[in-house]
């Protein structure tokens, strides 16, 4: 049986809880996927009180550095992105993780996305540096826009073979003239950039927010006719990969993902 949750601050608009027992279901699998509010500080005295029943752990803002800090096995591409969104139970320790990266790869590949020129990254924290990763190589250039530079080396480690680059927060020009932008910040954070939008825009818009539905961004981006992805695939894909590591089954990913967006809509309250 499987055992987990979904831990941060805040979490009670996390769709991951309904997502994971969705698959379980599908599966045939018997498990309990719930939520817990784990502020900053709070991880390591949460996993202490965790025992051997336990699977497995999705973790979401502000616990994915941290997550680091407090396990001893850690996957080389969680270290070399600071950032663990996964912990799995093995042996009574834990193991830190991403499927942020492949939730990533997998969202850009249902869109038919498997190689891009220029990629603008809006944004430096944590999920910055896994979108950064899974462009990596995939990408001629990536540009990463964040309001300061405090974070420019952990980027720099994300991005191995792609050239990269940082720009000021409102260079608007760079709208015109990149393939794929992928927003990473958090709710209302990049509102006033769709001010610089332009009229006919021939790229891609990602935004890893589902929360709201759809964000200003993605909708401006849309009604001027060009090609989104919303949060849910990234939602959905980086989720498929922690019920497979949770469960141990290969999932067939396309019907999951599908069955998966269907109740997320659903549950957000669109039929789209």
């Amino acid at each position: 049986m499987i055992k987990a949750a979904v831990l941060g601050s805040p979490i009670a608009h996390s769709l991951s809880p309904l997502l994971h027992t969705i698959a379980y279901a599908e599966l045939g699998i018997e498990g309990e996927y719930t939520r817990a509010d784990v502020k900053s500080g709070e991880l390591a005295g949460f996993l202490a009180g965790c025992d051997d029943s336990w699977t497995g752990l999705s973790l979401t803002m502000p616990l994915k550095e941290e997550a680091l800090d407090v396990t001893n096995d850690v996957s080389d591409l969680a270290r070399r992105i600071r950032s663990a969104n996964t912990l799995v139970r093995r042996q009574g320790e834990w193991s830190a993780s991403t499927t942020d990266v492949s939730g990533f790869t997998h969202a850009l590949a249902a869109h038919g996305i498997d190689r891009c020129g220029d990629v603008l990254i809006i944004g430096g924290g944590a999920t910055a540096r896994a979108a950064a990763a899974a462009c990596d190589g995939i990408a001629s250039r990536i540009t990463i826009m964040n309001r300061t530079l405090s974070r420019v080396e952990a980027l720099s480690n994300a991005v191995e073979s792609s050239d990269l680059d940082f720009i000021a927060w409102d260079d608007a020009n760079i709208f015109e003239s990149v393939d794929l932008i992928i927003s990473t910040t958090p709710k209302g954070a990049s509102d006033s950039l769709t001010a610089s939008f332009p009229s006919h825009p021939t790229g891609i818009f990602f935004d890893v927010l589902y929360n709201p539905w759809p964000t200003l961004a993605l909708e401006t981006w849309s009604k001027r006719g060009a090609q989104i992805i919303d949060g849910l695939d990234l939602l959905i894909h980086q989720g498929i990969d922690q019920v497979s590591l949770f469960s141990g089954i290969r999932i067939d990913r396309a019907p999951m993902a599908a069955l998966m967006r269907r109740h997320a809509l659903i549950a957000l309250g669109s039929s789209t």
